[in-house]
């Protein structure tokens, strides 16, 4: 058994490198930089009116102050915008490749994730992403460029201003590196136990009927509860981080502008003469550094609001990719050509050789080097011990494992990537189980597939027998699970699913009599024997009034016909 390898999608590789957010982002840092012009105006209108020079010096420092505010509010609206938009699109792209990745894997893959989980991942975790790439990149882009910028201004009025600032800034990003590691870590253990709770749930609501059979309703609620209080002890240990970054930010940020507001108080009233490069700060040079001190803290600071962004966001992202990670593909996860024709004009033949079969991760074959020819047309039940192989070769024909060794030739046309997805037009699959959508009864019958009208739908009903079941009429709604109708009455909606597709000349069925009574068992053996008039039909079974209906049984263990 083969693990198929396949490259990372395109979407994880741009969201963690950032490529496509860049233009977003500069809008937002050049917006945080238009203050530096509106600071600088603001002081000098300040400065005027100290020289004397009457109100009329302020009107057109005051203009282009409010010209330059609403270009900076354009900018910071068209870039925000901009990035939610790319955010929304590539978010949407990449739940849209892990289903597919997810969806190329084999159903019975091992390691495939639980469905809850899955769910969990895609559809609520997913969304901690957004306050990631529109909140916590923009703002760790300006803590690289804004304070930057701002200390070049400042450096030549006063030195001993941007040396404060220069030795308040760094302790912020290294409180908050020690804070942001325990806070992914945090964050990555909530989305843990939150996946691992609603894997658990959905489990125990699929079985439900069997819990209440058992009287283990009280203890299921019980290990719920028990999940849900670990949930929300996790959650409140990652808001403590958060608030404890923010805590730590604020701190440094307000005695960094305290140190700087009492230099220039004290400079300005003649107390404190050096620091400015021999001369003396004027009024509007010392408000132009106070007006520009705390703009040097605000992007740190935006940036311990928005460190809970980053680690819940970088821990989605984790999640995500693992939901992609490699795993037993189907054999055509990796090719898009379908080589086989999606009609049949006759029943096929299936000539199986040298086909081996391992369970994944066993050394032990459940069957060696089998060789096995049906003819078209041929009616064949599969019989071996629980285990022996029978259902994994259903699986086999049907393309949903990979041929580790030897071939599957379907109507002379040979099982490959190339040709399985051709192929599979031509099967109908009806298993002991079949899964039931949420969803009508018509969309559960016609499965969305070209060529399937309505009439077609009433006529496959007739034929399961299921036109006077109260549950099974066309327009009437299904749960996910098919709740309403019994186990042999979703055998039979499976069998109307077949009657439904005109194409379907090669019938794979697993164990279609299991856990029902004599009487149902009966009517589907019947109705099996009708449907596979004119087709060729393979049966998994252990039943040997099923098994005695057919042409022929084949006994896999013991690798001979009788």
């Amino acid at each position: 058994m083969q693990s198929t390898m396949h490259t990372k999608p395109a979407a994880f590789q741009r969201l963690r490198s950032g490529t496509g957010f860049e233009v977003g982002s500069l809008l937002q840092v050049f917006a945080s930089l238009l203050w530096l012009p509106q600071a600088g105006l603001l002081a000098y209108a300040l400065q005027r009116l100290m020289d004397g020079a009457g109100i009329a010096a302020v009107y057109l420092p005051a203009a282009l102050i409010f010209i330059l505010g609403l270009i900076r509010s354009v900018c910071d609206a068209v870039g925000v915008r901009r990035i939610f938009k790319t955010a929304r699109a590539e978010l949407s792209l990449m739940r849209e490749q892990v289903a597919a990745s997810l969806a190329a894997r084999s159903p019975l893959d091992a390691a495939r994730p639980a469905s809850g989980l899955a769910a969990s991942v895609m559809a609520e975790q997913a969304e901690a992403v957004i306050p990631y790439l529109t909140r916590y990149r923009p703002a760790r882009l300006r803590t690289m460029i804004v304070p930057l910028a701002i200390l070049i201004v400042v450096t030549p009025l006063s030195w001993i201003a941007a040396l404060v600032l220069l030795v308040a800034a760094p302790l912020i990003p290294v409180f908050m590196a020690l804070v942001g590691w325990r806070a992914k870590a945090a964050s990555e253990a909530q989305m843990v136990e939150m996946g691992g709770m609603n894997a658990f749930l959905l489990d125990r609501l699929r079985g439900l009927a069997t819990l209440r059979t058992l009287g283990a309703i009280e203890a299921t609620a019980l290990r719920l509860h028990a999940s849900a209080q670990a949930l929300r002890m996790r959650t409140m240990a990652v808001l403590r981080i958060a608030f404890l970054s923010s805590a730590v930010l604020e701190l440094f940020a307000a005695l960094g502008v305290a140190m700087v507001a009492v230099y220039i108080g004290f400079h300005l009233l003649g107390q404190l003469e050096y620091g400015a490069w021999g001369t003396r700060l004027t009024l509007g040079q010392g408000v132009f550094i106070l007006l520009l001190s705390p703009a040097f803290f605000e992007p740190l600071r935006e940036l311990s609001a928005v460190w809970h962004d980053r680690a819940a966001g970088e821990a989605a992202l984790d999640a995500l990719d693992n939901l992609t990670a490699d795993g037993l593909l189907l054999p055509d996860a990796a090719t898009a050509s379908n080589t086989a024709a999606a009609t049949a004009r006759a029943a096929p033949t299936v000539l199986i050789q040298q086909l081996s079969f391992a369970h994944q991760g066993s050394s032990t074959s459940v069957f060696d080097r089998l060789d096995l020819q049906i003819a078209a047309g041929e009616r064949v039940a599969i019989m071996a011990a629980s285990g022996g192989g029978k259902s994994s070769l259903l699986a086999l024909i049907a393309g949903l494992l990979p041929l580790a060794h030897g071939s599957i030739t379907i109507d002379d046309v040979p099982l490959s990537a190339s040709s399985v997805r051709g192929l599979r037009k031509r099967m109908a699959w009806i298993g002991q189980k079949p899964h039931i959508f949420a969803g009508s009864v018509h969309a559960n019958v016609a499965l969305r597939r070209d060529g399937v009208s309505a009439t077609d739908v009433a006529a496959a009903l007739k034929f399961a027998e299921l036109e006077g079941v109260a549950q099974a009429r066309p327009g009437i709604a299904l749960g996910e699970g098919g709740g309403g109708l019994s186990g042999g009455e979703a055998v039979r909606l499976a069998l109307a699913r077949a009657a439904a597709d005109a194409h379907a000349d090669l019938l794979l069925v697993d164990e279609p009599t299991a856990h029902l009574d004599q009487a149902t068992a009966q009517q589907v053996t019947e109705a099996l024997l009708q449907l596979a008039q004119g087709k060729t039909m393979i049966v998994a079974t252990h039943d040997p009034v099923l098994a005695a209906r057919m042409d022929r049984v084949i006994l896999l263990q013991a690798e001979e016909q009788a």
